[in-house]
Order: structure tokens, then C-alpha cells, then sequence
């Protein structure tokens, strides 16, 4: 049981493994479609935004009319005391009373609407920032990895060069190996005929009697007895 937890355990940090390495190679185009991710959102947020804005002055517009109706009763209702008609008077401050209410209740819609709105437009500032952030980023990116690559290229074709010219130098100096063999032979072959040929000059010399006679034993007893006479 214990092998085979760690043979899974083996399998899953290989498959971690790899999937770190694919993360990797693809961490750019990872990067870049996060950006994308990241704008289509903000695009949603500044959508609900325009939304809750659109909210906020709606309830801005009730909380106005509300006031004015507060108001025109409360007009009413002076008028109404004022000719001694407590009746009449009494339903008009109901009337206001329920304005009110509804007064204090669009009060609070339009205040969390304007909360709303305020956090949002922040929001969408501050990601917008961002946004902007990471795609001079992402140019950063591309821009060194396309510097890399070539600079890799050049590398590799640098030594490239450099393996092909030390290849051709080492073709140079076999060339050249063997031409000076081929010289060297040639040269040989000179000398042996030159040396062949003077050996057959001499000897046709020496049977006509012409240059340097053979000093053997017999010239010298003969020079010998000369002398003596």
C-alpha cells in the first residue's frame, strides 16, 4: 500500500510537473488572454455602472418629486387651518405623513445608489489602471522575448559559423597536407632521375677513360714503382 501511494504520488508530481512546464512555454499567451478576460469584465462592470447610474437618477428624480409634493400639501394644509377646517387639515397631514415616508424610504434607495455608484466608478478606475498596466507590461514582454529570440539566433548561428569555419580550416590543412605530399613526391622523383642520370654520365665516362680512374690496389703499386725510378 505504501508503493503504490507513492508510485500516485510519483504520477501526480509528474503531472504537475508537466503541467507547470506547459504553464511555462504558454505564459505569455496565458498573460495576454487574462488582459483579454480582464477588459471583457471591465467592459460588464462599466455596463452595470451605466446601470446602477441610470438607478441612482431615476431615484433622484422621485426623491425631487416627493419633496414637491411634501411641499404643495404642506401648502394645502396651512390653507385648510387657516379656514378652520381641522377635517381637512388632518388628511392632509396623513398625506404628508406618507409622503414622508416614502420620502425617507427613496432617500435611502438613492443614497445606496449613490454608494454604489461612487464604489463602482472607483472600481473601474482602478481597473482600468491596471489593464493599462499590464498591457505596457505584455508589450514589455513580447519585446524581450522577441530581443531573446534573436539574440539566440544569432548566437546559434554564430556558432554555427564558427563549427563551419573551423570544419573549412580543418579541409585547408588537408588540402594543403596533401599537396605538399604530392610536392614532396615529386621532388623525390627529381632527385633519384637526376641521381640516376649522373651515375650514367660517369660510367660512360669511365669506359671512354675520361675524369677520375678507379683507385684501386694496382694504380697504386704501379704509381708506387714510378717513383722509385
Amino acid at each position: 500500500m505504501s508503493i503504490f501511494k507513492k508510485i500516485m504520488t510519483a504520477i501526480r508530481g509528474g503531472a504537475t510537473e508537466v503541467g507547470e512546464n506547459i504553464i511555462d512555454s504558454n505564459a505569455t499567451r496565458i498573460f495576454e488572454q487574462e488582459i483579454r478576460d480582464a477588459e471583457n469584465h471591465l467592459t460588464k462592470a462599466k455596463r452595470d455602472l451605466t446601470g446602477v447610474m441610470a438607478q441612482q437618477m431615476s431615484s433622484s428624480r422621485d426623491v425631487e418629486r416627493i419633496k414637491r409634493e411634501v411641499t404643495e400639501h404642506e401648502g394645502y394644509a396651512v390653507q385648510a387651518l387657516e379656514k378652520g377646517d381641522d377635517e381637512l387639515a388632518l388628511a392632509v397631514a396623513e398625506k404628508i405623513s406618507a409622503l414622508e415616508n416614502e420620502l425617507a424610504t427613496q432617500q435611502q434607495s438613492l443614497d445606496s445608489f449613490q454608494g454604489s455608484a461612487e464604489r463602482l466608478k472607483e472600481l473601474v478606475k482602478k481597473s482600468e489602471r491596471h489593464v493599462a498596466e499590464y498591457k505596457r507590461q505584455l508589450s514589455m514582454v513580447k519585446t524581450t522575448e522577441s530581443v531573446q529570440k534573436a539574440t539566440s539566433a544569432i548566437t546559434d548561428n554564430f556558432s554555427s559559423s564558427n563549427s563551419k569555419l573551423l570544419s573549412a580550416k580543418d579541409s585547408l590543412e588537408r588540402i594543403k597536407a596533401k599537396q605538399q605530399k604530392f610536392d614532396d613526391r615529386m621532388k623525390a622523383a627529381e632527385v633519384l632521375e637526376s641521381e640516376n642520370s649522373d651515375n650514367s654520365l660517369e660510367a660512360k665516362l669511365k669506359e671512354a677513360g675520361i675524369g677520375a680512374s678507379d683507385n684501386n690496389a694496382n694504380s697504386v703499386l704501379e704509381r708506387l714503382k714510378a717513383k722509385k725510378k
